[in-house]
């Protein structure tokens, strides 16, 4: 005879195994399927106030302590840190980027790991970089080779104004103190990129691991008289030796470069051309000679455009703006006078110098004495930090000895340089650019170049000269060997 179960112990049993279902969280998987990890590359800049602002790749910031997981020692000050997870899960480990204050040394790179027999953090090793400017150092980790191992990577600039990347890996299986070492350490007089590649679905759902990323350094081509061309090298990495090495060297053309920014500027983009223009730009004559006391200013931001001509300034509102084959063309409002309009059509002659040509709209007649068509140069080098103009600065009357001879300043503005007894003369100016104080030399002779530009730096005493170039892209260091002015005492 068949025994039958009572439908009351039935019921029972099943509101248990409920009950165990939904307690332990089992039933998430089946409603929220989990998601693939993101890996983020955290970017700490140091700041004035002692915090650090933390930037990811993906947009994502915020504020990250600087204190180390262990106090440094007092001598040694502290300039940037990063956490990130250990290799087997367990706990977090620290690397910090610190110099030392009794030294104009390197940079040095430490690394703090938790050991769980005394359970507190160690201080592993320290290692130098190739980094000494303490105010230029990023610090942040990044998957390089692929393996998802991340890379600790310390980039800044040394006392030659060269640009540095030193890059630590570690080797799985080795004992902490000897685990990491360097793979890459590149310094030029220019710039150190590294060339992301795609990688597949595989590397992000870690199944398979990824392409290893190259390193390009860009430099000024020695050869050649053109400051745009430039020298470019490409480091891959090499499994077999653990390191990066050289793999290519090429020739880019100063005309190339110029003529991709050119197509970038001219891609009828939303903004490029914009921000571009953005800044002040001084009226340059048919004869080649700026003329300070009539200029434009562009504020993309603030939807402003202000003339400036015949000791008067006259403020437009930005409001639409339409790209051309050659540049922009902007519908401008007075903001005292709203029947008053103004077309100006802007259009691209150089990557520093606009065509401009200013339509007055035909239904409000003023007189105005300035011509506004013509040629502008740019004034300003980075329009987004807020420094708007140059701020020029008064003559001075003072007396130097240097490598050139015996330099005076006349508060006239010229200058005169004597060297046994040959005697050069030119006009001079100093200002401000982005908190940088220049010096603009004008030979009075055709025989020599027309504009010297150099930045000025006090120095135990003396002032250096560095010979600089003010292009699109800010102030440039052409690497020139530096002249050092010594005051004449009377």
């Amino acid at each position: 005879m068949k025994k039958y179960i009572p439908s009351s112990i039935v019921i029972l049993v099943i509101s248990v195994l409920l009950i165990i279902f939904l307690a332990t969280g089992f039933w998430q998987r089946f409603f929220y399927p989990e998601e693939d990890e993101v890996i983020r590359t955290r970017v700490v800049t140091p700041s004035e106030t002692g915090s650090f602002y933390v930037e990811d790749h993906d947009g994502f910031s915020r504020f990250d302590n600087i204190n180390t997981k262990i106090p440094l020692d007092d001598e040694e000050i502290v300039i940037a840190t990063v956490n990130k997870e250990s290799e087997d899960g367990r706990a977090e480990e620290q690397f910090a980027v610190y110099r030392k204050a009794s030294d104009i040394g390197p940079i040095y790179l430490t690394y703090f790991s938790y050991d769980e027999n005394t359970r507190s953090y160690r201080r592993m090793w320290d290692m130098p970089t190739a980094a000494t400017r303490a105010e230029t150092i990023t610090l942040f980790n990044q998957d390089l080779i692929g393996d998802r191992n991340n890379c600790i990577i310390v980039t800044g600039m040394n006392a030659q104004n060269e640009h540095t990347m030193t890059i630590f890996r570690r080797t799985p299986g080795l004992p902490l103190q000897s685990a990491y070492r360097k793979i890459a350490e590149l310094q030029i007089a220019g710039s150190i990129v590294i060339q992301e590649t795609g990688r597949t679905l595989a590397y992000q759902q870690g199944v398979a691991r990824g392409t290893s990323h190259n390193i390009a350094s860009y430099g000024q081509d020695p050869m050649s008289s053109n400051f745009l061309d430039q020298i470019e090298t490409i480091y891959r990495f090499n499994p077999s030796s653990g390191q990066y090495e050289r793999s290519s060297v090429s020739r880019i053309p100063g005309s190339q470069i110029e003529q991709r920014r050119l197509r970038e500027l001219l891609s009828g983009a939303r903004g490029v051309f914009e921000n571009f223009i953005h800044g002040l730009w001084y009226y340059v004559s048919p004869e080649g000679t700026i003329d300070t006391k009539q200029y434009l200013y562009f504020d993309p931001v603030g939807k402003e455009i202000i003339f400036y001509g015949d000791e008067a300034q006259q403020v437009f509102q930005w409001q639409t703006s339409t790209p051309t084959r050659y540049g922009i063309y902007i519908r401008s409002q007075n903001i005292s006078i709203s029947t008053l309009l103004r077309f100006v059509d802007i259009g691209l002659e150089s990557l520093d110098r606009l065509n401009i040509r200013v339509i007055e709209d035909v239904r409000l007649k003023i007189t105005v004495s300035t011509t506004w068509d013509g040629s502008y140069r740019r004034a300003t080098m980075s329009p987004s930090n807020g420094q708007n103009a140059p701020i020029i600065k008064e003559p001075i009357n003072a007396l130097y000895d240097s490598s050139w001879g015996r330099f005076q300043f006349l508060p006239t503005g010229e200058y005169t340089i004597n060297l046994a007894g040959t005697i050069r003369k030119g006009h001079y100016v100093f200002y401000n650019i982005d908190r940088n104080e220049l010096l603009e030399l004008r030979p009075a002779d055709n025989t020599s170049e027309s504009r010297m530009i150099y930045r000025l730096e006090n120095a135990a005493g003396v002032t250096i000269l560095s010979r600089v170039r003010l292009g699109t892209t800010g102030i440039q260091d052409l690497m020139e060997p530096p002249v050092t002015l010594t005051k004449v005492i009377n």
